[in-house]
């Protein structure tokens, strides 16, 4: 029995809009990340992108809980001698409340070119206004 392959020019890819106020983060980065890859779809398959297009809106009002505002913290280096950078989760949601949920997504997907490529198909934006009206997305609830 051969297992079956969807022709590229045959995945549909559709825009899902989502809405992060009162989410918790990680729960809605696992369903974010889930339909990024197209997991909830028959034609999935591990090494093609036949995921969907997903637009988050109002990231600025995700939740974390327990104490993880005050000590979840999020390091990266400048590539200096000495360049280690640290903030909180608050300090990030002050200043870039999208990172929070691109960083925990992209954690969800693999590391490889394949996982970069779906990673792009993620547009997160921190109040209630997107530019992606043009593609009509469909609200999900998740």
């Amino acid at each position: 029995m051969k297992t079956y392959l969807t022709p590229i020019n045959e995945i549909e890819k559709n825009w899902l809009l989502v809405d992060a106020d009162g989410k918790v983060l990680g729960r809605l980065a696992t369903e974010i990340a889930s339909r990024l890859r197209g997991k909830h779809k028959p034609t999935y398959s591990t090494f093609m992108d036949n995921g969907d297009f997903v637009v988050v809106v109002n990231a600025e009002k995700v939740r974390l809980t327990g104490n993880k505002m005050a000590d979840k913290l999020y390091h990266h280096h400048t590539s200096y001698v000495g360049g280690l950078k640290t903030a909180t989760a608050q300090e990030m949601m002050d200043k870039k409340p999208t990172e929070i949920i691109r960083l925990a997504v992209q954690g969800m997907l693999p590391k490889n070119t394949l996982g970069r490529a779906q990673l792009k198909k993620l547009k997160i934006y921190a109040g209630t206004e997107h530019p992606h009206t043009a593609q009509q997305p469909t609200i999900i609830e998740l």
